[in-house]
Order: structure tokens, then sequence, then C-alpha cells
């Protein structure tokens, strides 16, 4: 299941603002929450591809 372009915007944007300080403080936590980013955002990347081929 694809999350929908709003949950991945959510994510990113929840992700984003846990990041602050967790580099330092905790960093095991903070790579997991890079980790769960970087997929967010290669979903979000691929799902604005298909609905731009679907558009063609």
């Amino acid at each position: 299941m694809i999350p929908s372009e709003h949950e991945l915007e959510t994510l990113i944007c929840e992700t984003q603002a846990e990041t602050c300080g967790l580099d330092t403080t905790m960093p095991d936590d903070y790579a997991h929450l890079l980790d769960i980013l970087d997929k967010a955002i290669k979903q979000q990347h691929d799902h604005t591809l298909a609905m731009l081929k679907d558009d063609s």
C-alpha cells in the first residue's frame, strides 16, 4: 500500500520536526528517523512521477 500524498507530506514534516537536536542526544534514533524520512521522500517522488505520467 502506498500512502497518500497528504500522508507522506505529514510524515516528512513530523520527522523533520523531531530530528532537531537528536543527532547529538540520540544518534541511533536520529539515524532511524533519517531512514524514515529518506523512504518517505522517495515514495513522494515516485508518486509525483506516476501522477505526471498519468497526465501525459
